[in-house]
């Protein structure tokens, strides 16, 4: 006790001699000792919030940021990271991806400085893989694995379906229904921050307004999150997959997932769906969305398929009973989606091909090659989206960003996203402060998610921080090469562990498995 009670004196003393006159840091210089785990000083801090940028020093201890103001380093027992004329920013959280944590590496995710990432999209979550009896179970496993980045899940209604034996069915009944929300339920109970529906595939195209307002009161029961990729992202079709949705959202918050307007040709589109979201807002509905850089959507070749050929089953009959309105259907949908020229194949064997390469190559049409392909054979980029409008989603102040990559999907927003929107729209086009981008890419993420303690540089919240030159900062992921990874980041804090420094990756378990 005598010799805890002398350190205690030295350090009082040690820190009232300090000449930066900081209660606060006199405070706390007591309360550690005088020793901390980094201080990062001289940097210009985004603290994620959208406020102003505002030069100051950080100290972490453990996981944690502990002090933000200003630090005299030869008076404490610290590793210093120096930021001078580099910015510091909460680590970034991407709202929309994808992957298995127990199959893959999410290096690119590392790259674009995304610390965190949400998993479990479009209807499709991991957490309901067979191998595991429950969501906790799949959490247990996963937590003894080790992670690279923080990783936070959402519950798929297509795979709860699925794990309730409900593939192929339309009209639930009120035990099958039942059945779906008490699988939902267990997935919300262990720590999933919501679900999410892809009603534009199967099986989630199959659900009806009774099934889906039965899953979102059960969503918000739990004060989570509904995401969705809508039924339909065309222009003709948009607002009533919006609407849609909105009739969700007087049961829980709701979010569309990657928000766009296929086929939609002119800004003033965009401003129309901002509008009904605003006046949903005045409604009391909560209604939230992300977006990504980029004017080609990445999915399977199925998107062109119709809703009675888009399992294998129901393609095999439709080329035998439906064969002339299959190819017609086929024809048509390709060339209202700017024709076989905007289809870029991702997957083997017509790999970085478009529809239009393929067909010309083999001799053949581009129905024929989708007949023989069918809608389960092949994924790709598609060009389908104009410039214009995703701009404007993309600037709007509420949309947040997402990049709707993986580390094997083949789209360059796997590996570009977040140093797109700092790289363009930031640097080279000035469409956006830093600070709002910034926000875009953390705050406004994590306080949508409600990810605890996080996407906010802030005393007593989580140590998630980058520090990088924003000038440096490059997106080199073409759709021709999508797996070259970002550069310009190349001081990252994970929990509180420095994961990257300069070249140097120095720990590959920093993430931790985030639960509600």
């Amino acid at each position: 006790m005598l010799r805890h009670f002398i350190v205690l004196i030295f350090m009082s003393w040690c820190c009232a001699c300090n000449p930066l006159k900081d209660s606060r840091f006199e405070a706390l210089c007591v309360k550690f000792q005088g020793k901390f785990d980094y201080a990062i000083i001289g940097g210009t801090v985004i603290d994620g919030s959208g406020k102003p940028a505002f030069h100051a020093d950080i100290l972490t201890s453990d996981d944690s940021i502990v002090f933000i103001g200003e630090v005299d380093t030869t008076q404490i027992d610290v590793r210093v990271i120096d930021a001078t004329n580099k910015v510091v920013t909460p680590g970034f959280i991407d709202a929309h991806a994808h992957g298995d944590p127990f199959q893959e590496e999410f290096d690119n995710f590392v790259s674009m400085g995304v610390t965190t990432v949400l998993l479990g999209q479009d209807g499709s979550s991991p957490v309901h893989a067979n191998t595991f009896s429950t969501t906790m179970a799949y959490f247990d496993s996963l937590e003894k694995k080790g992670l690279l980045i923080n990783m936070a899940f959402l519950a798929g209604h297509g795979s709860l379906r699925q794990k309730a034996g409900l593939v192929n069915k339309s009209g639930l009944s009120n035990v099958e229904l039942n059945v779906l929300t008490s699988l939902l339920e267990e997935s919300l109970s262990a720590g999933c921050f919501g679900m999410s529906t892809g009603l534009e595939y199967l099986p989630g195209a199959l659900a009806d307004s009774i099934e889906l307002v039965a899953l979102a009161r059960k969503v918000g029961e739990h004060e989570a999150l509904l995401m969705s990729h809508l039924r339909s992202e065309d222009d003709s079709a948009m607002n009533q997959s919006v609407s849609e949705l909105l009739m969700q959202g007087k049961y829980c918050d709701v979010h569309i997932s990657h928000i766009k307007v296929v086929f939609g040709k002119d800004e003033s589109r965009a401003k129309e769906i901002l509008t009904v979201l605003d006046s949903a807002r005045d409604r009391g509905i909560r209604i939230s969305a992300d977006v990504y850089p980029y004017t080609a959507s990445y999915t399977g070749i199925g998107i062109v398929f119709p809703p009675w050929a888009k399992t294998n089953r129901d393609f095999e009959v439709a080329k035998v009973h439906r064969n002339k309105e299959l190819r017609e259907y086929l024809y048509q949908k390709v060339m209202a989606r700017n024709g076989p020229e905007a289809a870029l194949f991702a997957t083997r064997p017509f790999t970085g091909k478009t529809l239009a390469e393929v067909a010309s190559e083999s001799g053949k049409s581009f129905v024929d090659i989708l007949l023989y392909i069918g809608p389960t054979g092949a994924s790709g980029a598609y060009f389908v989206m104009d410039e214009s409008i995703q701009q404007v989603f993309i600037l709007d102040p509420a949309i947040m960003i997402s990049s709707d990559g993986g580390p094997s999907l083949r789209h360059p927003r796997s590996s570009g996203t977040f140093s797109r929107i700092i790289e363009e729209y930031v640097i080279n086009r000035k469409l956006i402060s830093i600070e709002e981008a910034i926000y875009k890419l953390s705050g406004l993420t994590a306080g949508t998610l409600k990810l605890p303690r996080r996407g906010v540089l802030k005393e007593g919240f989580k140590a998630d921080i980058l520090v990088f030159d924003p000038k440096q900062v490059r997106s080199l992921a073409t759709y021709e090469n999508p797996f070259i990874e970002s550069e310009g980041f190349n001081t990252i804090i994970i929990n509180g562990k420095l994961m990257k420094h300069q070249v140097k990756d120095l720990c590959d378990d920093c993430g931790r498995l985030l639960k509600r």
